[in-house]
């Protein structure tokens, strides 16, 4: 029985993650679906039973995948990354075929595929936006003129044209082919983080950092239906225009559903803990998916309506700061734990399980894909070397690896985070307070 049609069943449930979701995706037959996460990896679920399934654990990103999407008519996908490239996958087998490099090698937050699947484009935090052939897999054009970050971008029906939301707060159409660009459609005043071109191509969605999320007339430019605020930057969308439905996620935690004939507030959905970073229609107009800083993403079932919706996410969660906790640990919450355990599993983290750092030479733990950079450092683990990551910063100590920026300057904070890890990550019979080596810091 499909998942579309299964009213009675417990909500889809895509879990798999070692981090916050950051965009997720279903493809027209609503039997797939993709994750893009924190962790630094996607995933292809089989969605067409009652459970979802992993299917491919799509791995080549060194940063954080924020947007993923399915190529129309082909079994290919395309992702953006933090790392500043844009990845396209085979399916069939979860192989990179090939990878684009902003020219800043600034990330990538947005990619969307023209309908025709023949072009991708990627919204860059280098104020630029870049069209890929995907034919040819190689850079087609490149979008100059925002005066601030590309956050969000989507192509015309015909794949011609392609429409960009900015920091600059302005919307803009550009040949996609060329990269001329037409004309600014609308200048909102606040930063346009998301956007989708509507079916007729007469008309895009639009939502910004203020809240507000309205249906712009693209010929005239001017907002034609103004949709309920948020009380938070408007940071996800999702059409379904099948089913005729629409949805906005918010930085309140909030989802409004409308109907698009009419554009009637259907439901609200309301989880207080956190964004919601990503939302996707599985088609059949009774289950919406959506996702933030949790390491799964949940199905909302709209239609009907379930009488009770327990808030599925947990908090606080294991990077949110809790009361009294240990001046160690809390600085491991806030700077450590979204990436690493301190369990001999590493739960599908983006970096190692810690368990047994001390005295470990970096890059040797089986089963975890080093940076070469890491591998050839030849940096062995003790209490020294952790604390110059967070004094001095990756950067320096372990240049060229994948290890984000974390810095710790108070002196205090630091002796204690390096004394947790020791406490925390000690094998059995290890010395706490002793690195395996036999030197204290």
């Amino acid at each position: 029985m499909a998942l579309a049609d299964f009213a009675s069943a417990a909500p889809l449930r895509l879990e798999g993650h070692g981090g916050p979701i950051r965009s997720v995706a279903v493809d027209d037959a609503g039997k797939r679906a993709l994750s893009a996460s924190f962790d630094y990896s996607a995933i292809l679920w089989d969605i067409s039973g009652e459970e979802a399934e992993i299917r491919e654990r799509l791995l080549g990103h060194d940063a954080a995948v924020n947007d993923i999407v399915f190529v129309p008519g082909r079994n290919l996908a395309v992702s953006a990354s933090d790392d500043g490239t844009v990845g396209v996958w085979n399916l069939e087998n979860g192989e990179l075929i090939a990878r684009f490099e902003a020219q800043s090698g600034k990330k990538f937050v947005d990619v969307e595929v023209s309908a025709d699947g023949r072009l991708a484009a990627a919204a860059g935090w280098d104020n630029l936006a870049y069209v890929y052939d995907l034919e040819e897999m190689r850079e087609l054009a490149v979008m100059s003129g925002h005066r601030g970050l590309v956050n969000t971008l989507g192509f015309s029906s015909d794949g011609e044209r392609l429409f960009t939301g900015s920091f600059d707060g302005t919307v803009r159409m550009w040949d996609a082919r060329t990269g001329d660009l037409f004309r600014t459609i609308h200048r909102h005043g606040w930063a346009v983080n998301v956007l989708r071109v509507l079916s007729g191509d007469n008309h895009i969605l639009f939502g910004a950092v203020d809240g507000a999320s309205a249906i712009l007339h693209i010929e005239t430019g001017e907002s034609v239906i103004d949709l309920e605020p948020h009380e938070g930057p408007v940071l996800s969308l999702a059409v379904d225009e099948a089913a005729r439905f629409v949805a906005t996620g918010g930085g309140d935690g909030r989802i409004h559903l409308y109907a698009m004939d009419g554009w009637i507030l259907e439901e609200n959905h309301e989880n207080p803990y956190g964004p919601v970073w990503a939302l996707a229609f599985v088609p059949g107009g009774r289950t919406l998916l959506h996702a933030g800083l949790d390491d799964f993403a949940i199905g909302w079932r709209f239609s009907p309506r379930a009488p009770f919706e327990p808030v599925e996410s947990t908090y606080p969660r294991r990077f949110q700061v809790r009361g009294e906790m240990d001046p160690g640990e809390e600085q491991f919450a806030r700077k450590c734990s979204v990436c690493h355990t301190l369990s001999p599993d590493d739960a599908n983290r983006a970096g190692p399980t810690l368990h047994g750092v001390f005295g470990r030479e970096a890059g040797t733990l089986a089963g975890y894909p080093f940076s070469q950079a890491l591998i050839d450092s030849r940096i062995v683990w003790d209490g020294e070397t952790i604390a110059q990551l967070f004094d001095l910063g990756p950067d320096i100590v372990t240049p060229g690896t994948k290890m984000p920026i974390q810095r710790i300057k108070d002196p205090e904070e630091l002796d204690a985070l390096v004394a947790f890890l020791r406490r925390a990550t000690a094998l059995d019979g290890q010395d706490e307070n002793t690195d395996e080596t036999g030197g204290n810091r």
